[in-house]
């Protein structure tokens, strides 16, 4: 049975998917070197086999019931985008042929003006390209062979996600490569960022989400009262799944793995309903296109089992959010891991400076870090007991702290082998890990790679991926700079390392970061802590980061600064859509339930007092009395916020109303909210309009 499922899940892997084995089968042999080398060099296709290559990938797609073509590409909307178009082309005759032209292939045209831009696009100047990025592999998906493609204006300006990403990619593998030049690896050919991104999601019953606007138009509950139990028990975490879940859990597996996704780990999460999938580590621009596919089919799939996927970051208050983890590490086309301790890591010079490096980055570009994880959605997790505070701190581990403690002081290093002892004489003794996990550190070293924790379940992971591969080509730029100059490399090597510790240690924290105590320790050590995304944005554009991104050609001054606007804009609109939808819900579902069950009270009141004999009408009165208070104040409070929403149309800077919706809009909210779930507490059920936590949490 179980040679079985694994040559299903053999034959079935990538089958969608224009992989190298396919183009090795389709395409003439020098037309498939040709291509081989320009995708494993990240380097555009020569225009003479362009037209071979279509040809057969199109040939390829229609034997999978493709009938269209797609650029699918990553604009700053955060989720995928797509025009489809026919391989149908006319004949003289009237008839009709398939045709795919090597033009159509590799560039495509899109309103450029119709995404967000930031200001790098006029309405009026409206044309921008789709070009093809030979790096990830084409794939058929709903009958449409979908090809990923970089995004730009027509001024060649990035307007998209990735076409960053793939610059990061560039320059890491650049500086990177000088290092290892160092050490006599001068075969090193290419550099890679690896990324496995762990996806965290929510799944309740449709039926029960459409009876909540909330939900279908902001992604969580704008309202709802805390059910008796939630997570309290901590019985769901890795608990058994459900036989529902589980069935979309295996389509969803099935789905994936015709798409060439590692679909490799997939549990019940700490909230109710919670859940998580995990896939292999891969090139970090295809880790990226996949984790789109990932959160596309999740919708996708949930929806054909009756189910409706939450991708929000906290779609319930009071229960825990969702995150996404981005794993990221250092590979070389050898098959190394840069970032591996190996077993004597005080010894591995290479990776001791491989790993400052790290220190040094993220020490120098903590506002980037968390301006990558930065959203409207993501400020109601950060900060709770269930991610990291906005703090940004890394964590190493026993050893390695031990090990850098060590070459600071200028101390040898005495390795310490801690065995794991059960007590149980059928248990064998094993080695612990070198470092054990903090669940509460922002980015933590976890082995041979760093798990950036901070970011959210809606997020495309190309920000965090840009940052941290640009920032971390910089600390390379400097040490290859300084070592290459070096008369005396070995000595120079090693004062480097203790140097660039000693003057970014203050990052590195092994403690509870959820503690009040950390945040106040992190201040006497200088650390940021930008709680909010109005407060976190501006940095993107200081001078320091400006340098950075621009230095590196990873973005251009206009470039970098478009971002700046089209992530404010966002962050301001979200707050907008759901104070909008707050007042929609409360007027037209909120104040009839409660009316309604004001006038149920007093009839039953009226009723009581006309009847004959000694009835106690103190429960009666106190309901009245109790909701009268609430709808009053619950008016009030609905009023000020309606308030605060004409004040937001006055002119001001968006950074200025991003701060403004921050302090004013949020908090006006918070105040009608309370009010509200505090309503909803006492009104009878059957009046009450919106399905309760209880039952959008435990119906599956």
């Amino acid at each position: 049975m179980s040679t079985k499922t694994t040559l299903s899940i053999t034959e079935l892997f990538a089958t969608h998917v224009f992989t190298d084995e396919v183009m090795r089968e389709r395409l003439p042999r020098d037309v498939y070197l040709s291509l081989r080398h320009t995708m494993q060099k990240g380097k555009a296709v020569p225009f003479e086999i362009a037209g071979i290559v279509a040809n057969a990938m199109k040939e390829w797609a229609v034997s999978k019931g493709a009938t269209h073509y797609s650029h699918w590409f990553q604009p700053m909307t955060g989720v995928t985008a797509q025009k489809h178009d026919s391989f149908i082309s006319r004949r003289s005759d009237g008839r009709v042929i398939m045709e795919f032209s090597g033009k159509e292939l590799v560039k495509g045209e899109s309103d450029a003006s119709s995404f967000p831009s930031g200001g790098l696009r006029c309405t009026f100047e409206a044309r921008g390209y789709t070009i093809w990025d030979t790096t990830s592999y084409a794939f058929v998906k709903d009958g449409t062979l979908c090809i990923p493609t970089a995004f730009c204006s027509y001024s060649g300006h990035a307007l998209d996600k990735k076409t960053p990403l793939l610059r990061s990619m560039d320059t890491l593998d650049f500086e990177a490569r000088r290092i290892l030049a160092l050490f006599g690896k001068e075969d090193v050919q290419r550099v890679v960022p690896t990324v496995g991104v762990e996806q965290e999601y929510f799944l309740i019953d449709k039926e029960f989400a459409k009876m909540r606007p909330d939900l279908t138009i902001t992604g969580r509950t704008l309202f709802g009262a805390r059910p008796p139990k939630g997570q309290d028990l901590d019985d769901h975490y890795y608990g058994n799944i459900k036989p529902k879940i589980m069935a979309f859990m295996h389509e969803l597996d099935t789905e994936l793995w015709k798409l060439g996704v590692h679909a490799k780990t997939k549990h019940n999460e700490v909230a109710p309903a919670q859940y998580e999938f995990a896939p292999l580590f891969t090139i970090s621009n295809i880790a990226t296109d996949h984790n789109q596919l990932v959160m596309e089919m999740l919708k996708n799939v949930a929806d054909r089992h009756g189910l409706m996927c939450l991708l929000h970051e906290k779609p319930f208050q009071g229960v825990n959010g969702s995150g996404k983890h981005n794993n990221w590490s250092l590979s070389t086309n050898k098959g190394g891991n840069l970032l591996e301790p190996g077993e004597t890591p005080h010894e591995n010079a290479q990776f001791l400076l491989f790993l400052v490096a790290v220190i040094k980055a993220v020490d120098d570009y903590q506002d980037l870090l968390r301006v990558s994880s930065a959203s409207a959605s993501n400020d109601h997790r950060l900060g709770a007991n269930e991610a990291p505070p906005a703090i940004i701190s890394m964590f190493l581990g026993d050893e390695l702290a031990a090990v850098m403690d060590a070459i600071e002081k200028g101390k040898d290093y005495l390795k310490k082998e801690h065995k794991i002892e059960i007590g149980v004489t059928q248990l064998p003794r094993f080695a612990a890990d070198t470092t054990d996990r903090n669940r509460t550190s922002p980015f933590a070293f976890t082995g041979n790679k760093f798990e950036f924790r901070m970011v959210g379940s809606t997020f495309s992971v190309a920000g965090p991926n840009i940052v941290l591969n640009t920032a971390v080509a910089a600390s390379l730029r400097a040490f290859a700079n300084e070592l290459e100059n070096a008369k005396d490399l070995k000595n120079t090597l090693a004062e480097l390392i203790k140097r660039e510790y000693s003057l970014h240690k203050r990052v590195v924290y092994g403690g509870n970061n959820y503690s009040k105590e950390w945040e106040a320790e992190a201040k006497k050590r200088g650390l940021l802590n930008l709680k909010s995304t109005a407060e976190a944005l501006p940095t993107l554009i200081l001078e320091k980061n400006e340098k950075l991104f621009v230095s590196h050609q990873v973005f251009s001054k206009d470039e970098l600064h478009a971002r700046f606007e089209i992530l404010t804009e966002a962050y301001v609109k979200t707050i907008h859509i759901e104070a909008l939808t707050m007042v929609d819900i409360v007027s037209s579902q909120i104040i009839p339930a409660v009316i309604a069950y004001q006038k149920e009270i007093s009839k039953t009141l009226k009723n009581k007092k006309t009847l004959e004999g000694d009835f106690s009408c103190e429960l009666e009165n106190y309901l009245l009395k109790k909701i009268s208070s609430l709808a009053s104040e619950m008016l009030k409070n609905l009023q000020s916020l309606e308030k605060k929403i004409d004040e937001s149309k006055k002119e001001r800077t968006m950074a200025e109303q991003a701060r403004f919706y921050e302090k004013n809009i949020l908090s006006a909210m918070n105040v009608l909210r309370e009010t509200v779930d505090s309503l909803e507490k006492i009104v009878a059920k059957k009046h009450w309009p919106l399905p309760s936590y209880a039952c959008l949490l435990f119906s599956v």
